[in-house]
């Protein structure tokens, strides 16, 4: 079978799939006004989504074994179409909600079933390339969802962001019965169902994703909702390990984590997007709020980054089997926290060019990151384990998309409080500054003929209001800085990893 062919079949599902991760974002407004919701009710249409799409990734390669891998990916694709049509139905917000869980449950085996197929189909010399692909899907997705959302809900209504997975779906069940076939390996396979790590599995992790999506809104810990979840959460999980541990079919292979290089490549997996995630949550926050950009021109800022993605991958791709993995692993996350750190050099008065030129150095990293990363990760991994470990692998990327904006957020309205605190302790009679801008209000005040109490006032507020802004600069200062130090952080567990000494087949004359 073309391997090219097979790349293309499995790609075009988890496309759409990464794709409707964003694309709800942009149409919130309209789902809520359509639907009658509240702003806090309406971000559960894509919580909801997350939590399902994090509970199933984990467990694809055992429900790959249990049902047959071919099976289980086009019931998957199948589940995922038919509930994007009835999310695009759907009549309440509660239903909504619904169909988006099972949403979510098709689509979370779309990336882990990819990664696993094109492992597989693509020789070990050729897995840089095969990772390109799959790169190129996963960094497309979230680029274009919010565009292609924004524009369909503009100019059509938010049901058709679900309606046009429909023909996509159907086309994409078509390439998989006609082009993917099962390897021996990965037949369907009797075997004792493992109850309790299912269910701890789902509690823990969607437990956990709720906490990560809605804790700042709530104000962790002080909030006994978020407290209780928390809890949960971790005995849910610290309970999964050890049953895992001792399964005899267990549902995720904890053991696949005694290879050294899959668990460190899984932790520098975690930070990298970690960073990746928050420097994209911020970037446009900062746009919008400090600087006055639009919804277009902070996406504008957004974009190219993206596009360099796109066009470092194949590159490093070709490289991955020239070059030793780890150099240009440890270039991608030096160019990573580099641009991290540009990014806390931002200010009030930066112009277009400043803010789009490290967005556009990170999207170079990520190329370099994503695809020698991935390459060094699986490259001890058997491939009938190459599920479970695909699945694990994705799952902890999702995560640390999930701990980044979670993190992010909360620090950057800790760190604004902090900064305003000392900032107003200027705001003195005492102070030197705020005497000479007294004075000179007062002075435009009698030239003007206007009471000097009025613009004393008047003027008093407009320092304030800048005041605010400066904390709040410096807050998004602290929190680049901070992840670009997080980045940093995790160059010397590449020493740990190892890199396979792959060798071409002999050239036929």
């Amino acid at each position: 079978m073309n391997k090219w062919l097979i790349a293309l079949t499995v790609m075009v599902p988890t496309l759409i799939e990464i794709v409707d991760t964003s694309v709800v974002n942009v149409a919130l407004d309209h789902i809520r006004g359509s639907l009658s919701a509240g702003i806090d009710e309406s971000t559960w249409t894509i919580t909801s989504y997350l939590v399902s799409n994090a509970v199933i990734i984990p467990m694809t390669g055992w429900l790959s074994r249990v049902f047959g891998r071919k099976r289980y990916l086009i019931f998957s694709i199948i589940l995922f179409t038919v509930s994007s049509f009835l999310c695009g139905a759907a009549w309440s917000l509660q239903s909504l909600v619904f169909f988006r869980i099972l949403q979510g449950i098709g689509g979370g085996a779309l990336q882990p079933l990819s990664q696993a197929i094109l492992l597989e189909t693509f020789p070990p010399y050729q897995h840089g390339i095969a990772m390109a692909v799959f790169g190129i899907g996963i960094m497309f997705g979230p680029i274009v969802g919010p565009l292609i959302g924004g524009w369909i809900t503009d100019n059509w209504s938010w049901h058709w962001i679900f309606y046009i997975n429909v023909p996509i779906g159907i086309i994409s069940i078509l390439l998989t019965m006609f082009f993917i076939t099962d390897p021996p390996y990965m037949k369907r396979v009797k075997m004792k169902i493992d109850y309790w790590g299912l269910a701890l599995l789902a509690l823990g992790l969607g437990c956990l994703q709720i906490v990560l999506d809605k804790g700042q809104q709530e104000n962790w810990f002080s909030s006994a909702y978020i407290t209780w979840l928390t809890a949960v959460s971790v005995v849910s999980l610290v309970l999964f390990v050890i049953v895992e541990l001792y399964a005899e079919h267990p549902v995720v292979n904890l053991r696949a984590f005694r290879n050294i290089s899959f668990a460190t490549g899984n932790v520098v997996m975690f930070i990298g997007f970690f960073n990746l995630f928050a420097s994209i949550v911020l970037l446009p926050i900062y746009l919008q709020t400090l600087m006055g950009y639009t919804a277009y021109l902070a996406g504008l800022v957004l974009g190219p980054g993206g596009v360099a993605t796109l066009i470092a991958l194949p590159i490093a791709g070709r490289l991955v089997n020239r070059v030793n993995p780890k150099y240009l692993l440890a270039f991608g996350i030096s160019v990573n926290a580099y641009a991290t750190y540009l990014m806390s050099d931002f200010s009030l008065s930066a112009d277009f060019a400043t803010v789009i030129w490290p967005r556009v150095v990170l999207g170079i990293g990520m190329g370099f990151f994503f695809i020698p990363l991935t390459t060094l990760t699986m490259a001890g991994i058997k491939k009938e384990d190459m599920g479970n470990a695909t699945g694990i692998y994705n799952l902890l990327r999702n995560l640390g998309g999930s701990f980044g904006v979670a993190f992010v957020t909360t620090l950057l309205s800790r760190r604004a409080q902090y900064h305003q605190h000392h900032l107003v302790e200027h705001l003195s009679p005492f102070d030197r500054n705020l005497q000479i801008a007294t004075q000179q209000a007062s002075q435009t005040a009698q030239y003007l003929g206007v009471d000097p109490a009025i613009l004393d006032k008047a003027g008093l507020g407009i320092i304030y209001e800048q005041l605010l802004r400066q904390a709040s600069m410096l807050a998004f200062n602290d929190a680049f800085y901070l992840t670009c130090l997080i980045m940093t952080c995790v160059l010397p567990l590449l020493l740990l990893m190892k890199r396979r000494k792959l060798t071409r087949p002999p050239v036929m004359h």
